[in-house]
This record gives structure tokens, sequence and C-alpha cells, in this order.
């Protein structure tokens, strides 16, 4: 069960899933500080509006991923049957 839910915690991660991101303008400051990214520095001029990240998945990617998570097939105790966790008419992943 952590397995599942640790996965669709980060495809949750990549869509920008705004209860579980850690995205804000001080981790955006720190970008231009301590990292070279200046892709992903916050603009002065736009103030709500921040650059997305090279990992952000857009909604058609989110489903390809999911559908492609609803075929896995995973030895006995590894993992339990990843299609009753993907629900594509949602597009999200395993909540519990």
């Amino acid at each position: 069960m952590h397995i599942e839910k640790n996965m669709f915690d980060n495809i949750q991660y990549c869509d920008g899933y705004k209860g579980k991101i850690k995205d804000n303008l001080n981790t955006r400051e720190d970008l231009k500080i301590i990292c070279n990214q200046s892709e992903l520095e916050h603009d002065e001029m736009r103030p709500n509006v921040m650059p997305k990240a090279v990992y952000n998945v857009a909604k058609e990617q989110k489903r390809r991923i999911c559908e492609w998570i609803s075929h896995l097939k995973f030895s006995d105790g590894y993992a339990s049957n990843l299609a009753w966790c993907v629900d594509m008419k949602e597009l999200w992943g395993f909540t519990a």
C-alpha cells in the first residue's frame, strides 16, 4: 500500500497539486541565490505567476501515465493491482 501511495503522491506532485507542492515564493528566491536556474526565478513584474518547472506534466501526459500504470504487472506480494487505484475519469490516483 505504501508503494502505491508514494507513486501517486509523486504524480500529483509533478502535476502541481495544490496540497502537495512545496514550491512557493521563498523557494524561488532560494533558486536565485543558491542555484543557477534562471528559468525558474520568480518574475517581480508578475507577482502571481511562477514559471513551471520541466518536471510538471500536462493533463494529457498525466492521462497517459495513469494508463501505463493501470497496465503494470508486479510479482505477488510486491504491490497490489494498480489498476484498482487509478481512476481514469478523474485522472486522479490513490488517495487513501
